[in-house]
């Protein structure tokens, strides 16, 4: 009779376990993850804590339940995991998943790291997960996590959960669509070709509001791989009817921008230059006598760096004493300062390179140009974007990535615009443009500001 009663509790363990479990995640943390993966709720399926760090009770919790979250605690307060869209099994097999992404809780926003294209994001056995056979989670019925080689993921441990192998709790989560009233966009903007091509018109029909500047001059500035190069790549793209890469771009560990460019874009391959020049710089880096140096800033700002100027991170630009001392007209000015920021690595940013952007952000200041934000690489920093750019204004992560942009360089929440070059496409797509062209309008708005308090000053009684 024990042995019968035994027996029973080995086969139905799940009835011995109580269905209604309680999250370790905050409701703050609850709602960012949320926020990233769309308009979706959690229902907590597996605690490891309660069911025991054994792959059959995972399975059992586990398998066949669609998209699932796992969830990671350590010792060291860490909060790290992974999404996956294709159920769990145990049919010892590959898993191809394209939306799949690890992401950590690095400060009070979740970094996103999306598979690499063309490996798997799993293999699927009788074990305790694992992502890409790269990072497993409580390995051999233990409470840690474990990585081995893999090219799946691009991670650094230390970052991802600070080398902390020893799990506190483990849970996964049924990611389930809310299937609500669709909910209103933070920012309205019409995606249509309509709109395209009205925005494409007033570029044309454009002028800048003092005569005697033809083409108004816009200063990106940005970390290096930020997307500066990326950003004239696609205005020109969009103007020249497919996509171009003439301003060299890509990624790299150091700066591929080595000169001061200044880049106009014209109105079709034979057609005429449009009323505005976008000027590339160096990237900035973290170290000094690396990439930009701030005092660079300042006599590009006043016109003093011819095009092609070759950068030295050593020595800072120190134009010909008669080009220095010469009188440099408002038309060779930069009229509006754009900063360019990687919305994957906002989390990321190290207190040098904020220090360095406070630092230029005054110097604009002082001269009174306008400035606005550039949050690029918004399809990386969120799935429910990637799926669809339309959703960008529906999306609270991107908008939390704004206000956090907004705090940490200092500038209110309506100069910060979020945008997606054209990277890795062969075609121009309708959403990409209107978002392009959309902030590009507001450049050519903020410069009209600048141009207008410069005259209310010269026009102003000695």
């Amino acid at each position: 009779m024990l042995f019968c009663f035994a027996l029973k509790m080995q086969r139905g363990y799940g009835d011995f376990f109580p269905e209604s479990l309680t999250s370790s995640l905050t409701e703050d943390q609850s709602k960012q993850l949320c926020d990233l993966l769309g308009n979706v709720k959690l229902t907590l399926l597996y605690k490891a804590s309660v069911y025991g760090y054994k792959p059959l009770f995972f399975h059992k919790r586990c398998d066949s339940q669609g998209p699932t979250l796992l969830v990671a605690y350590n010792r060291t307060g860490y909060i790290f995991g992974g999404y996956t869209s294709v159920d769990y099994t145990r049919n010892e097999q590959y898993i191809t998943d394209e939306e799949a992404f690890l992401f950590s809780f690095q400060g009070k926003f979740p970094v996103y790291i999306k598979v690499n294209s063309g490996h798997y994001a799993r293999y699927d056995n009788a074990g305790m997960p694992n992502f890409g056979q790269q990072l497993y989670f409580c390995k051999n019925k233990q409470p840690v996590v474990y990585i081995q080689g893999g090219k799946s993921f691009s991670f650094n441990a230390e970052r991802f959960y600070g080398n902390d192998s020893r799990l506190t709790e483990c849970e996964v989560y049924k990611v389930e669509q809310n299937l609500q009233t669709k909910e209103k966009p933070w920012r309205n903007i019409r995606w249509t070709s309509i709109r395209r091509a009205e925005l494409m018109q007033m570029m044309r029909d454009y002028k800048p509001l003092v005569t005697s500047v033809s083409r108004v001059r816009i200063l990106m500035i940005g970390p290096v791989g930020a997307g500066k190069s990326s950003f004239f790549n696609s205005i020109n793209s969009i103007f020249t009817g497919h996509v171009t890469n003439k301003a060299v771009s890509g990624s790299a560990g150091t700066s591929l921008t080595t000169q001061f460019r200044t880049y106009p874009v014209k109105d079709g391959r034979e057609g005429k230059p449009l009323p505005f020049v976008l000027c590339d710089t160096m990237g900035l880096e973290e170290q000094t006598g690396a990439g930009l140096d701030i005092e660079d800033i300042r006599s590009i700002l006043q016109g003093h760096v011819p095009d092609r100027y070759k950068f030295n991170p050593i020595t800072p630009s120190q134009p010909e004493g008669q080009k220095a001392s010469r009188p440099v007209s408002l038309k060779e000015k930069i009229h509006c300062v754009v900063y360019m920021i990687d919305a994957t690595k906002i989390s990321l940013m190290s207190d040098k390179l904020q220090e360095k952007l406070t630092i230029i952000r005054r110097k604009v200041n002082s001269l009174g140009i306008a400035q606005i934000v550039l949050m690029t690489k918004v399809d990386e920093a969120c799935p429910q974007v990637e799926e669809n750019l339309q959703s960008l204004y529906l999306s609270s992560y991107i908008k939390s990535k704004v206000q956090e942009v907004s705090s940490r360089l200092g500038v209110p929440v309506s100069c910060v615009l979020p945008v997606k070059n054209y990277s890795q496409e062969l075609e121009l797509e309708l959403n990409c443009d209107v978002l392009l062209l959309t902030a590009l309008q507001q450049m050519l708005n903020f410069a009209d500001d600048y141009l207008d308090d410069v005259c209310s000053m010269e026009d102003k009684p000695k």
